[in-house]
């Protein structure tokens, strides 16, 4: 599909100069501009929309990256970032007239601070790749996504990206403690600090999150925790995906604070059990994977309250995994509901909305009612201790029209998460996908604020133009409440 992002053609002239100039930077292989070249890098995770960039530029250390960054902001051409490619909000969607400015090979852990428990890392490193270069000297690097055996930490740091066991150790956010950013203009800056605090604004959980708009990641620092002593993990089987929505508010209210507390639906059950034979009660309607850590005595003290919390709300099982084995291989079959999706569906689509606890019941019901009206399959399997939400709708893009009805259903779910409190995101970003839904979340003010902020780092909107923030002409045609006549920041986005 093609792109809904609309780009301005780049005056030629200016093309054949940008092209001279980064060739001057970037030997052959690292600066790409053919066709067949570039199309590999058109989308990220989000395949349905697709748009091959002008020119793809991969640096191999800081000089190069600064000079390419120079470049493109004399020549006044728009750059997005990209990491590992593998987001699911269209953040790393290329523009056709400019550059996208690749970090693969900045993939070097720089240093390990044993005592400190922090390590250095380039951008590029993926996320699991911390926590097995740590292993050594017992500690690891909690945020866990389920791509994390391929996403890059500066991927996560650009989205805030969470995990199984953000309900404890929190997100990316959490778990920084310095970023080394270059602006727009090519300068090297440095936000956070080693120490447990900086002076000056907080410019670190303003950069963590911002979607590759306010500056290109190129170090970052983060922590890391000793491994437990001991962890323990329950699986839980209910008889309705309400009985378990139940449940997991029941755990919160207990005094409980897992380490992950994850749900799946039977539909996600069966999946996922044909996949990875992972032991799964494929008759349940649902299933909660509730994880435990610390001391021997803390986890089974608490092992014993869970168990007692799902017998309370009418589980039709209880296991604790036997051992470590057993635990990873209940793990895996979560880590493994996407691309066991794959199998049973030509494409499906992943939404990401973060709810109260309290409203799991609820929107857990809408969505199985919605799935009926738009004769669309759904597979609920998300974080449900933080109440965030990933329901895969599964749709067949080669029929006309579904795409269209999948991504409609896939936005009142997202009104839903709105409506009941909650947001429209919780650790996969807006990117292009949820730019519409910003128009519900915010207010014209807000939306207003959030240029403001965007302008005060990235005056001429060179920086990944189009992502996360919508125009509020944008908000008044998509039914917004206020509307707005002033100058519009960015160049409006239109779904081809």
């Amino acid at each position: 599909m093609n792109s809904p992002l609309v780009s301005e053609s780049l005056d030629p002239a200016v093309f054949r100069q940008l092209h001279i100039d980064l060739a001057g930077i970037l030997d052959r292989p690292n600066l790409l501009s053919e066709s067949e070249e570039v199309t590999p890098y058109e989308c990220d995770g989000l395949s349905a929309y697709r748009q091959r960039p002008m020119l793809v530029a991969l640096p191999e250390d800081i000089d190069q990256l600064i000079a390419v960054v120079k470049t493109c902001h004399r020549h006044k051409v728009p750059i997005v970032a990209r990491g590992a490619g593998t987001g699911l909000s269209g953040g790393a969607l290329p523009l056709s007239n400019g550059v996208l400015l690749v970090l693969a090979k900045f993939n070097q852990i720089l240093s390990i601070d044993q005592k400190g428990r922090t390590a250095t890392v380039q951008p590029g490193v993926r996320n699991l790749a911390i926590s097995e270069a740590v292993d050594q000297y017992g500690l690891y690097y909690a945020p866990d996504p389920s791509s994390q055996i391929a996403c890059s930490i500066g991927g996560n740091v650009a989205e805030n990206s969470g995990g199984v066991h953000c309900l404890k150790y929190g997100l990316t956010v959490h778990n920084i403690l310095q970023l080394k950013v270059v602006t727009v203009t090519g300068e090297l800056v440095t936000i956070g600090s080693k120490a447990l605090d900086s002076p000056g604004f907080d410019l670190l959980a303003l950069m963590t999150g911002s979607e590759g708009m306010l500056g290109i990641v190129v170090e970052v620092v983060v922590k890391l925790l000793p491994k437990p002593t001991h962890t323990s993990l329950v699986l839980a089987a209910f008889d309705s995906v309400e009985a378990a929505g139940h449940a997991v508010g029941g755990v919160i209210s207990a005094g409980i604070i897992p380490a992950g507390l994850e749900m799946m639906d039977n539909f996600a059950i069966r999946a996922t059990e044909d996949f990875a034979q992972c032991g799964y009660p494929i008759d349940a309607e649902a299933i909660l994977l509730c994880e435990v850590d610390g001391t021997e005595d803390e986890a089974l003290a608490q092992v014993d309250q869970v168990t007692a919390v799902m017998k309370h709300f009418r589980a039709t099982e209880v296991r604790i995994a036997a051992d470590e084995a057993e635990r990873l291989l209940f793990w895996k079959g979560r880590k493994m509901a996407f691309p066991a999706m794959g199998r049973i569906s030509a494409d499906y689509y992943c939404i990401d909305g973060t709810i109260p606890r309290s409203q799991l019941p609820h929107v857990l019901n809408k969505m199985e009612e919605w799935s009926k009206e738009f004769d669309l399959r759904v597979a609920n399997v998300f974080h449900a201790g933080d109440g965030n939400l990933h329901p895969l709708i599964l749709f067949d893009a080669n029929i006309p029209g579904e795409l269209e009805r999948t991504e409609e259903f896939a936005g009142k779910i997202l009104d839903l998460c709105i409506e009941v409190g909650g947001t429209i995101t919780g650790e996969h970003g807006v990117g292009i996908e949820k730019i519409n839904q910003m128009c519900n979340q915010f207010s014209t003010t807000e939306i207003d604020q959030f240029h403001a902020l965007k302008a005060a780092f990235d005056p001429n909107t060179l920086l990944n133009p189009g992502k996360a923030i919508p125009t509020l002409q944008r908000c008044a045609e998509h039914g917004a409440m206020h509307v707005h006549n002033g100058e519009l920041p960015f160049p409006e986005l239109e779904r081809f």
